[in-house]
């Protein structure tokens, strides 16, 4: 996946209108070199098309890549390699290890618990808490990490959370109220207790966002919506604990900590002799 856009908006940050003084001293202008993408640590990888493109963006065209997104990497591993202009692939470093670094960083957060609940039918799900500008390729490196995705804006579905409830007059009235004006769209409710699940129960929402409960209240909202709806549970929820809450038979974990949370993945740029 490729934000042409936000590459060029990235260098040209890097830049602020002149150039880099550093290289421009220190490199003559006819210099060529060969550098590697280098994973530091094992993980997952997100954002190869991305440092590619950030390459292309200022004139390298010598460019193998290794490793595709989704794939576990060792330690020591080259992901990727560039051949070309020296000050074209030092101006381009740190904006491709910037994108590499942070969508690997998701993904890898994302394997680590995907793993976590391993053997049931539940499913990892992202939150709209990402970075602003940059949700669609952070979206992609939790897929890249075998999670899913909720929605990626807030036209694509309704989430009845507890202000819509409060400025609509309650939840039949806002449930009612989003099904008149989007008849088609998919519409969520968050609840906090088992009594107000059973409510919104009898308004057939396409899914239940069970807010802060225990992994024995999430048992017992399985039984009883007994396969009616989807369930997503939210809050409090932890690697230690995901395990408990995904044998209680919810659908999907929201866990916002894919996006707003995860380190930066250790990649390195090493130069060297053709």
């Amino acid at each position: 996946m490729i934000d042409r856009d936000l590459i060029k908006r990235a260098l040209a940050e890097d830049l602020q209108g002149g150039e880099d003084i550093t290289s421009v001293a220190t490199v003559s202008g006819d210099e060529k070199v060969v550098a590697d993408f280098v994973s530091r640590k094992p993980g997952v990888v997100a954002g190869i098309d991305m440092a590619r493109a950030v390459l292309e963006e200022v004139g390298l065209t010598d460019i193998s890549v290794h490793i595709q997104d989704g794939t576990s990497v060792k330690a020591g591993e080259v992901l990727m390699t560039v051949r070309g202009d020296t000050r074209a692939i030092l101006l381009a470093e740190r904006t491709a290890l910037n994108f590499l670094g942070h969508l690997s960083g998701i993904a890898t957060l994302t394997r680590v618990w995907v793993d976590a609940i391993a053997g049931t039918h539940c499913q990892i799900r992202d939150t709209r808490k990402t970075t602003p500008g940059m949700r669609l390729l952070e979206k992609y490196a939790v897929r890249m990490g075998g999670g899913t995705n909720h929605r990626m804006s807030l036209s694509d579905a309704a989430l009845i959370k507890d202000n819509h409830i409060a400025a609509a007059g309650g939840v039949a009235e806002a449930f009612s109220k989003v099904r008149a004006k989007f008849p088609t769209s998919e519409i969520e409710i968050e609840v906090d207790t088992l009594d107000q699940l059973r409510e919104v129960l009898l308004l057939k929402p396409d899914l239940v966002l069970l807010d802060n409960m225990s992994p024995a209240q999430c048992e017992e909202a399985v039984s009883i919506v007994a396969g009616a709806t989807k369930l997503e549970a939210s809050g409090g929820i932890s690697l230690e604990n995901a395990k408990a809450y995904a044998d209680t038979g919810v659908d999907y974990l929201a866990i916002g900590a894919l996006t707003h949370s995860a380190p930066v993945f250790d990649i390195g740029l090493d130069l060297r002799a053709e």
